[in-house]
Order: structure tokens, then C-alpha cells, then sequence
């Protein structure tokens, strides 16, 4: 396979990935079935949508029948932090051509992790490398929401916890980045500016005051952090 080298690669740095997506997807699929619809919704929403946790939100749309325009408001908001993973990949994607779109559409906050996580492989052609990352990842979340869907149209299972795998997988990642950073600044910050909106901020607007807080100290003590 011609880029066989870039295709290991991605493979073998998403296995922690593969681990919660296809727990996760396979929680999203058992619930999304539990509540009445066809299993086959499952793969087409990981297929066109992929948005994680807005699709476990998205159930609950359905089943209160919300009106497009509060869907569109919530949704917006639930994946308003994405627009900052972006702006911090502008550099990265550049030279990405016509694989940028998919790469955009596929960057969720896993994928972003080991983006920034991971030093880059001078050797392999990004553009596909990040590519098949993108593609692996959903790929697992795919897999795990299809499979979860199709058996739970067919066993009934209990579903209380399986949700929390994502916040696990998301933990071990931000482990994993601050080993190989050894940079303890950003996850100061982070820490207080989350401990800060928890406490003092309604939960539904809570992520994005962390997020908004987060990157204005940031951007205030640039030279301190990049310095450590």
C-alpha cells in the first residue's frame, strides 16, 4: 500500500482511542434503540453527524421533539470548543488540499488530543497520516455505535455509566500530554478556570466559560507558559 507507513502509524497512536470510542459509540447505539428508533439510525449518525456527545443530546431532541432552530442553538453550543481546536490546526492543515474538509468535519476533541499530543514523524506525509487518524477514529466510533444499535434492537441492556467512558478516555489523554509536554502551566490554568465555572457558573453554560477564561489567561501569561 503505498502510504502503508502513515496508515501503521495512525493506527498504532489511536489505540487508546479505539478502546473508548467503540465503548462509547456502543453505549450511544444501545441508548438510541432503548428509546425506539430503528437501529440503523446509529451508522448514519456517526456516519454524517460524528459529534459524540451532541449525539447522545441529539436522542433527547428527538424523543422531546424539539423545533430545528433550538436543535441548532444547543448544537452550537455543545461544539462551539471545536472552533478553538481549529484555530490552534490552521498552521498544521494547511497543506492538507482536498483532505481538508473531511479533516475538519472528522476533528473531535480525542483527535485533537493526539494531534497535539504526538510529535509528528518527519518522515511521513502528514496530510495523509492525519487523514487516516481522522478516518481510524471514526472508524471506531462507527464500528461500537453500529454493533451497540443492532444488538440493542435485539437484547435489552442497562445502560447507567456507559456514558462515562468518553470523560475516562479524555482523562488518560491528558495524562498522556502532559508527560510528554512537562508543562504544567496550561493545565494549571485549565484546572482553575474549570474548578471556577463549576462553582460559580450554571451548568449548562459552564464549558464554554472554562473554554472563553482558559485561553484569555492563556494568551495573558503567553511568554510565562511558553518559558516553563
Amino acid at each position: 500500500m503505498k502510504y502503508s507507513r502513515e496508515l501503521k502509524t495512525a493506527f498504532k497512536i489511536s489505540i487508546p482511542v479505539m478502546m473508548g470510542y467503540t465503548v462509547l459509540g456502543f453505549a450511544f447505539g444501545l441508548l438510541l434503540v432503548s428509546f425506539g428508533y430503528d437501529w440503523y439510525f446509529a451508522p448514519l449518525m456517526s456516519l454524517f453527524i460524528y459529534a459524540g456527545a451532541l449525539q447522545f443530546v441529539a436522542i433527547n431532541f428527538f424523543n422531546v421533539k424539539a423545533g430545528l432552530i433550538d436543535i441548532a442553538i444547543a448544537s452550537w453550543f455543545v461544539n462551539l470548543r471545536q472552533s478553538f481546536y481549529g484555530l490552534s490546526l490552521l498552521k498544521r492543515f494547511k497543506k492538507t488540499g482536498k483532505l481538508k474538509p473531511y479533516l475538519i468535519f472528522a476533528l473531535t476533541d480525542e483527535t485533537y488530543a493526539l494531534l497535539t499530543t504526538i510529535k509528528d514523524d518527519e518522515q511521513l506525509k502528514k496530510r495523509w497520516y492525519y487523514f487516516f487518524l481522522c478516518a481510524l477514529n471514526q472508524s471506531y466510533w462507527f464500528v461500537g455505535s453500529t454493533f451497540g444499535a443492532i444488538l440493542g434492537a435485539n437484547i435489552k441492556f442497562d445502560t447507567a455509566g456507559l456514558e462515562f467512558s468518553l470523560t475516562a478516555l479524555f482523562v488518560v489523554l491528558c495524562i498522556e500530554q502532559y508527560k510528554n509536554l512537562k508543562n504544567r502551566g496550561p493545565f494549571i490554568i485549565g484546572a482553575a478556570t474549570s474548578i471556577f465555572a463549576f462553582l460559580l457558573v450554571p451548568t449548562d453554560k459552564m464549558l464554554i466559560t472554562a473554554i472563553v477564561l482558559s485561553l484569555i489567561l492563556l494568551f495573558i501569561f503567553k511568554r510565562k507558559v511558553e518559558n516553563e
